[in-house]
């Protein structure tokens, strides 16, 4: 079962912007921290991004100023808008929630950034 659903992957040249959108569901939603996670293929599922409940956010130092997660609680939504990509943003992006020993992860949406 797919708790999460991402979308809003696609193909950019470097430079481009996307935004990328992961609906969750309320109980998921309004009570825990919500975190986008990527993945190349062949290598290990990393850090993106995280806003807690309370709105504040973290990144990673490798998209740190380009990237943006926000999150609206009245759509259940969270966010990550993408600006001034690079080829080494490629990959499969996933929306998780982790809460305690239960984790969430969508489907993924595919990123390919060209140079």
């Amino acid at each position: 079962q797919v708790q999460l659903v991402e979308s809003g992957g696609g193909l950019v040249q470097a430079g481009g912007s996307l935004r990328l959108s992961c609906a969750a569901p309320g109980s998921i939603f309004s009570s825990h921290a919500m975190r986008w996670y990527r993945q190349a293929p062949g290598q290990q599922r990393d850090f993106v991004a995280i806003i807690t409940t309370q709105g504040s956010t973290n990144y990673a130092g490798s998209v740190k100023g380009r990237f943006t997660i926000s999150r609206d609680n009245a759509k259940n939504t969270v966010y990550l808008q993408m600006n001034s990509l690079k080829p080494d943003d490629t990959g499969v992006y996933y929306c998780n929630a982790f809460a305690g020993p239960q984790v969430y992860w969508g489907q993924g949406t595919q990123v390919t950034v060209s140079s």
